[in-house]
């Protein structure tokens, strides 16, 4: 067996929170990288049948689900037909589990008008493979009741979890076979009973004989008029369901723009949504185990704005109902998704924008780290030997068997050729529940916890944190990475990075950047022990300069001062800590790290040879200079002798240049073009003429200045360390 990649890791974690979190839940599953998001999936559904598995097993003493067979059919008829469901608080919490999945993606369906419709349809299409197109009918006729979504579901107290469906204080069941039973006993007795021969050619004896039979047939026709009645309703509504389906009703509906224009047309499709749930929860009480439908939706990321924003509300809207046994993993780039979110049409205020929308709606974000060194070199190594040996292969069928469920057949799925790591062979990972859950007990239930004071008090980000709580210990005991002494400072790292993502990701570009310099010789490498909190005071000023360019990205952070209290009093986090929490920061949006980077723009700046004259220096070695240093940059530029003399006496240091007025310095120093030019080039960035331009993406015809006025608020410009120079 071979060592587990990382990413078998972070599928394992994911999996084995999938299969503890309570429904329903939207996972943001956030990487730039589609082949490791499919990846990842894929491993995730192998995982976490498993884990049903590994559960079932060890429930065999106490409470066995019923098993799936073909037989199991004509039960679940009889159930559908004469018995209610009762909810008990035993059936409600069953530790059994065993998954659906439900692709979707949504390019396939990119043409539509109505893309959130789509969701609704692929549920509908996956239900009817997986539980019958006959059994949600018969549920449709037989128990649905649609008033019964106002109702206050009652929950119950006892060991039954059936109750007869009641006809004239008898059980339905009972009154049926009476009615197929009694027309069979009279047509017996009238057969087998003596019929008088004596005085038969009498008119008296004929007529009175045809008079009881007369009587006997008219009683027979009014004890099954009835019945007959009702049974032929029942079966004129089982075939109009089978024949026009709910699908084919929604197809139709967004077809018809009238339709679907109207309010009432999504109303509609939450109530069929709902219909599944409770089809769904009969059925979990019939097997006695739960029934979690995993929705995958990819691709997203590529569709336009308008219909980004829809799915988004969908999920929201559709599949949100507080009994809702849906599952929906949103596998996209958060880069690409949170532009085009930002740049839909009628979405101005903060919490209709990219990052605020997917935290409203996301109850754990993952997001897959990049890869290490040795991945990458396994990844091009098996892709290389791959490419070498199946240039033919475009495609392979890849047999999956559900392992939770030996009497489900095999199910094929088509593929493509992914990366070869997911055909390593790895060791088995296995975490014990019971190990995980005392490690949160431990952090929850503590009554002096420092970490209270910093936890939102918004239901969704409670959840957000206890499940990103969850994947981190996992990642870490997996991964064999020494978890601090103290529960909570574990807990707490988990609450940094959900309520002070900008911050937290600008002080690990800051350590990197760092590490990057010393590695070069350039500077000094940060020391273990150095808190996070003097990182981000020593480069605070240059976060301060960058604000009006990141505002989004800072509008997600909490209390600026509750954010110094918690790095500097109650848990003074150090780079050491950092680096022990970097592969189980998965709760952390790269992305935000790669634009502060991006206009930071170390990466492109060199300290070094011919760059060095000509190219702006860093804003974060301009405001760390003072007074001498610039004195000293300037003789190394050959300036003129007057001109050190004019900054040692005004005390002019890296901060001044930066904050200071541009025309002020300009008629301070008092120099020529020429010299400004390059003054100006060097300490001061370029000038705006000489910025990159930005395209207008998005615009439409219907309203262009609006467009516009949005792309100037969300428009990330070229760096620049003084605004002041536009005009100068």
């Amino acid at each position: 067996m071979s060592e587990p990649t990382t990413d078998d890791i972070y599928a394992y974690a994911v999996s084995k929170t999938l299969a503890k979190i309570s429904s329903p839940a939207t996972v943001g599953l956030y990487s730039p990288c589609q082949n490791r998001l499919k990846m990842i999936l894929d491993q995730i559904e192998v995982n976490m049948n498993q884990e049903a598995l590994r559960i079932e097993q060890e429930h065999k003493a106490k409470s066995r689900p019923r098993p799936l067979k073909q037989s199991s059919f004509l039960a679940l008829v009889g159930r559908l037909l004469f018995y209610n469901p009762v909810w008990t608080a035993e059936n409600q919490h069953e530790r059994n589990v065993r998954f659906i999945y439900v692709d979707f993606s949504a390019w396939h369906f990119a043409g539509s008008d109505l893309l959130w419709a789509g969701i609704a349809i692929r549920l509908f299409q996956a239900m009817q493979l997986n539980f019958g197109k006959l059994q949600i009918v018969l549920f449709r006729v037989a128990q649905y009741d649609e008033e019964d979504e106002v109702k206050e579901q009652p929950v119950e107290h006892g060991p039954k979890n059936w109750r007869p469906k009641m006809l004239c204080c008898c059980p339905l069941w009972l009154f049926v076979l009476c009615l197929l039973v009694l027309p069979i006993v009279i047509l017996v007795v009238l057969l087998t009973a003596n019929v008088p021969t004596s005085n038969m050619n009498s008119t008296h004896g004929v007529d009175g004989t045809k008079g009881q039979v007369g009587v006997l047939e008219g009683m027979i026709i009014a004890a099954l008029g009835v019945p007959a009645a009702s049974g032929l309703r029942f079966v004129f509504l089982m075939v109009k369901n089978l024949i026009f389906n709910q699908d084919v009703n929604i197809k139709k509906g967004m077809d018809n723009e009238r339709v679907s224009s109207q309010l009432g047309f999504m109303n509609e499709v939450r109530k069929e949504m709902w219909f599944l749930s409770r089809f769904i929860q009969f059925l979990e009480v019939f097997e006695g185990r739960r029934i979690r439908v995993v929705l995958r939706i990819t691709c997203l990321d590529r569709c336009s704005p308008e219909k980004i924003v829809s799915v988004l509300h969908a999920i929201n809207i559709l599949l949100s109902d507080d009994e809702s046994p849906f599952i929906s993993i949103l596998a996209v780039d958060p880069g690409v998704l949170v532009q085009k979110v930002n740049f839909a049409d009628g979405y101005f205020c903060k919490e209709e924008r990219g990052y605020a929308l997917l935290g409203r709606i996301t109850t754990l974000a993952f997001t897959v780290p990049p890869l290490c060194d040795d991945s990458k070199h396994s990844l091009l190594h098996s892709m290389a030997a791959n490419l070498s040996t199946s240039n033919n292969v475009t495609k392979r069928t890849r047999v999956v068997k559900n392992a939770s469920f030996s009497d489900e057949p095999l199910v094929e799925v088509s593929l493509q050729e992914l990366s070869p790591l997911m055909n390593k062979r790895t060791a088995e990972l296995d975490i014990k529940d019971e190990d995980v859950e005392e490690w949160l007990r431990k952090v929850l239930s503590s009554p002096d916890m420092k970490l209270n004071k910093y936890i939102s008090d918004d239901n969704m980000f409670m959840r957000r944190v206890i499940n990103s709580m969850r994947v981190t210990v996992i990642i870490m005991k997996v991964s064999k990475t020494e978890l601090p002494h103290s529960p909570e400072h574990t807990a707490a790292w988990v609450v940094l990075a959900n309520q002070w993502p900008c911050r937290l990701s600008w002080i690990i570009q800051c350590v990197e950047d760092a590490q990057q310099r010393a590695g070069t010789g350039h500077a000094a490498a940060l020391d273990d022990t150095t808190t996070l909190w003097k990182v981000f005071s020593e480069s605070r000023a240059e976060l301060y300069v960058m604000s009006a360019q990141i505002e989004d990205l800072l509008e997600q952070d909490g209390d600026p001062e509750l954010f110094e209290q918690f790095l500097l009093v109650d848990f003074p986090f150090t780079v050491k800590d950092l680096t022990t929490f970097k592969t189980a920061t998965v709760n952390l949006d790269q992305t935000i790290k790669a634009e502060l980077a991006q206009i930071r723009g170390t990466t492109r700046l060199k300290d070094s040879g011919w760059m060095r004259d000509l190219a702006p220096l860093p804003i974060a070695t301009i405001i760390k200079m003072d007074t001498e240093d610039v004195c000293k940059e300037l003789e190394r530029m050959k300036f003129a002798t007057k001109y050190v003399d004019i900054v040692r006496s005004n005390g002019l240091s890296g901060s001044a240049l930066i904050f200071g007025d541009a025309d002020d310095l300009k008629k301070l120093l008092a120099m020529n073009f020429g010299e400004w030019a390059s003054f100006r080039l060097h300490f001061l960035g370029l000038p705006a003429h000489l910025r990159p331009q930005h395209k207008k993406l998005w615009q439409t015809p219907s309203s262009p200045a609006n467009q516009a006025s949005r792309l100037s608020q969300h428009m990330i410009n070229q760096y620049s360390s003084n605004r002041n120079l536009a005009n100068s």
